[in-house]
């Protein structure tokens, strides 16, 4: 019987296998050579502080991937079905407006208008009273597949970007293996409402940030564990460089205080595994033929990091249990707090920032 059971199992197998070579990949993947991660020491070195922060509305809400505050302290932040709810001070939540879409990257501009980045509908901006207003979906004749992350400038210039021209936010992780640049930074005038390419070919384009005297931006490459900065003003204005490269995990958004510093969320740890897999392009084809739900998971760890203006680390916050905060997909600071949001999470963390 066990012989069977053994000789059955082979041929169930192999037969899994024949259907994943014939079938046709979602992905046409390519060969990334990650660079080798630094250690967790120094400035790196694992700690507990963002165990020191405090949870709110645990189990009331679903992955609150970015937080936006307004002038009288009311929290804002998308959820899975489309919808924008707001934390009132009394710990109610209401439901500020609806976009029908997944919405993720949040500012208010100087107007008291939310600008939104919905990773379905494109770039939105919804007004004090919840009317939601497209204000883009396209960029020179191609839509926005994933439009993720943005910031606002001070005379209401949006700076924003599209994860991926290719997949959308369902199949963020077909993006990944792939390692195909499919991401851009753009810019929206809103007195023209025409929207222009910064940067293009970016391995998922991802968070968005202004420097203090906005002199430049900065956009989180995910899938390449690294930070670009697109020049403004200056004699360097229209060019790009890197900000900062080699990161310990994968940079979603970040995020300006306004003085000076960068609030940069890693959504976890980089992972070996993937680091080597990359290398094989056939193997990750067949990959792309499983379901992501049967993937192993990425590890649970929660990461924020402090940057300054000149792409140097000055801390980190962590949470290595993941049992906290994990997950973290945003870290905003208002008010001598730091908000932080999670892609999957069931809460939001709030730290004092001087702890």
């Amino acid at each position: 019987m066990f012989k069977k059971i053994v000789l059955a199992a082979v041929g169930i197998s192999i037969l899994l296998l024949i259907i994943l070579i014939t079938l046709k990949s979602p992905i046409n993947p390519v060969a990334y050579h990650a660079p080798s991660k630094p250690e967790m020491t120094g400035v790196w070195a694992p700690n507990n502080l963002l165990q020191k922060a405090e949870i709110l509305v645990k189990g009331k809400i679903e992955s609150p991937e970015e937080i936006a505050v307004d002038e009288k302290g009311r929290l804002y932040f998308g959820t899975l079905d489309g919808k924008i709810l707001r934390l009132l001070p009394d710990g109610i939540i209401d439901t500020f407006a609806t976009t029908g879409g997944r919405p993720l990257g949040m500012k208010f501009d100087k107007k008291g208008n939310l600008i939104v980045a919905d990773a379905y509908k494109g770039l939105l901006s919804v007004d004090p009273q919840g009317m939601v207003k497209i204000l883009a979906i396209s960029v020179d004749g191609i839509p926005f597949k994933c439009t993720d992350a943005l910031d606002v400038a001070k005379n209401g210039t949006v700076y924003f970007t599209d994860a991926s021209d290719k997949f959308p936010l369902k199949d963020y992780l077909l993006d990944m293996l792939e390692a195909r640049p499919h991401g851009r930074l753009m810019r929206y005038d809103p007195a023209t409402g025409k929207v222009t390419v910064l940067i293009s070919g970016l391995h998922f384009a991802n968070g968005v940030a202004l420097s203090r005297n906005e002199d430049f931006v900065l956009v989180n490459e995910t899938y390449t564990y690294s930070i670009h900065r697109y020049w403004l003003t200056g004699p360097k204005a229209g060019t790009k460089d890197i900000f900062i490269q080699n990161l310990p995990g994968f940079p979603d958004n970040i995020s300006s205080n306004g003085n000076g510093k960068f609030w940069l969320a890693l959504f976890t740890t980089r992972n070996d595994m993937l680091d080597t897999l990359h290398k094989y392009p056939k193997l990750k084809s067949l990959l792309g033929n499983i379901p992501s739900s049967l993937w192993s998971r990425s590890k649970k760890y929660g990461f924020v990091v402090a940057l300054d203006e000149q792409g140097n680390v000055t801390g980190t916050l962590q949470d290595p249990t993941g049992k906290h905060l994990y997950d973290i997909t945003s870290a905003q600071e208002y008010a001598g707090y730091l908000y932080i949001g999670s892609l999957h999470a069931d809460r939001i963390g709030r730290l004092k920032v001087e702890q």
